[in-house]
């Protein structure tokens, strides 16, 4: 079977993951462009023309899906996954074979990029850079509904195809006990060997099922997506949180080790060329330690594999992402980050193909009328 999306499976994923709104107008894709602080590179320019084709695939569909207008919306790259959207765009109806900001520049007028979101029923999101958080705020605030596709290449299409009845129900299972849930304990063994446990405190806060579908206005998540997530407690409210321990991560050849106090990696233990580079990132911004997601990924029991990229890799398991939350409903946004460029939200993913050093020994969540065993040695041992 073909990894590239027909104009029928285009359609098709449209109308499963948009169920039709009877005030579906506009549809626009997202295209980040490289510039010389971020040059290109080949999977980034393959996904501008993957933009293209489904631009066009979509306007030739325009009927079928009840849409006035489809278009291709590009910006100057924000450099991190998470940050916040530049001020202009330029909206491309036709998009030209060259993507170049240069050539946009110097023949296409600027528009305000808010602006220009807000007239959008229906976005899609195919960047280099994650636009999750930004388009997760601007959705609630404008009402369109946004599938955020950082990194997306053809290898993710089987993902696509998944059942999404099933992939929700497993979502659901474990959304419902994170709910329960006041800590999660997680055991790791670096090199099958070192013991490490971090407690992520849960108290305060619901999970939230993301399966890749939004049926509601103000609606945005990525996609492919498979997931239950949820944001540890930050120590917002009066009560400190219990959030601490140690937590490994493992950087090429190297084990990274963070100490985590009150849900924030305010230390690293460890020696080397990325844990010197790590120490100094948290010392020159404190909010990049915030402990900002507990995600539990459902997707490898059903037969999907890594590729590389945090898109899909994060839902094939338990993850853990440091910075801003405020997209999820945590505390920690823009304005807790000393420097607006620092401002990004990054998945650290625990399964053996991103960090084999690194295994999940236990990860168990606990409420008041007992324990729930939900990975061990990096399975799942709920479904």
């Amino acid at each position: 079977m073909s990894d590239n999306l027909s104009s029928s499976e285009l359609v098709r994923l449209i109308k499963t993951v948009f169920p039709p709104q009877e005030n579906d107008r506009n549809l626009a894709i997202l295209v980040d462009l490289p510039d010389l602080d971020r040059p290109d590179n080949p999977k980034w320019e393959r996904r501008r023309e993957l933009a293209y084709q489904w631009s066009r695939m979509l306007r030739e569909a325009k009927d079928l899906l009840g849409l006035d207008s489809v278009s291709v919306i590009c910006y100057q790259n924000v450099s991190l996954n998470n940050a916040n959207l530049p001020e202009i765009c330029w909206k491309v109806d036709d998009p030209p074979t060259e993507w170049d900001q240069d050539f946009l520049r110097g023949s296409r007028q600027a528009i305000k990029l808010e602006e220009s979101l807000s007239g959008q029923n229906i976005i899609l999101a195919p960047t280099e850079f994650s636009t999750t958080a930004p388009l997760k705020l601007l959705a609630r605030k404008y009402g369109f509904r946004a599938a955020t596709m950082p990194g997306f290449s053809e290898a993710m299409v089987p993902a696509l195809r998944l059942d999404w009845s099933e992939v929700a129900s497993r979502v659901n299972m474990v959304k419902e006990r994170l709910d329960r849930s006041d800590k999660a304990t997680i055991e790791f063994l670096v090199d099958s060997s070192e013991s490490y446990t971090l407690e992520l405190d849960l108290r305060f806060r619901s999970a939230t099922a993301s399966n890749g579908l939004f049926p509601k206005p103000g609606m945005a998540g990525n996609l492919p997506s498979g997931e239950t997530y949820i944001v540890p407690y930050e120590g917002e409210l009066e009560e400190r949180s219990l959030s601490a321990g140690i937590m490994p991560v493992q950087f090429d050849q190297e084990v990274v080790l963070y100490e985590i106090e009150a849900n924030r990696a305010v230390k690293v233990l460890s020696e080397g060329q990325h844990s010197k580079f790590e120490a100094n990132k948290l010392l020159n911004e404190p909010a990049y330690g915030n402990i900002a997601e507990l995600g539990i990924g459902v997707l490898s029991p059903l037969g999907i594999k890594p590729i590389g990229e945090i898109l899909l890799d994060e839902k094939l398991g338990l993850h853990i992402a440091f910075g801003r939350s405020d997209h999820f409903g945590g505390a920690t946004g823009p304005g807790q980050f000393k420097n607006a460029a620092n401002v990004e939200h990054i998945d650290r993913i625990y399964i053996q193909e991103t960090q084999p050093r690194v295994t999940v020994k236990a990860c168990t969540l606990i409420e008041q009328r007992g324990e729930t065993l939900l990975m061990e040695n990096g399975e799942f041992m709920i479904f």
